[in-house]
């Protein structure tokens, strides 16, 4: 579950420099204010379809890329 507490920080981080509040960020991605809140909490497991509407809005990207493996 750590990359869903990574990813509503990294949510939470962005709106606030963006100085948006939960509400606008919500009604903006047509979500609930609960909805918001757990997914910048890590309480949630947001759909792909929400993830894209909030990081279109706060001018976000998602991305996917192969993990470095170390070699021991």
């Amino acid at each position: 579950m750590e990359a869903i507490q990574k990813i509503g920080q990294l949510i939470q981080q962005r709106r606030d420099q963006l100085r948006i509040t939960q509400r606008q960020l919500a009604d903006m991605a047509n979500i609930g204010i609960n909805t918001l809140y757990k997914i910048e909490t890590g309480q949630a497991n947001p759909t792909l379809q929400s993830l894209q509407k909030i990081t279109d809005i706060l001018g976000m990207e998602i991305t996917l890329q192969t993990k470095k493996v170390s070699a021991e």
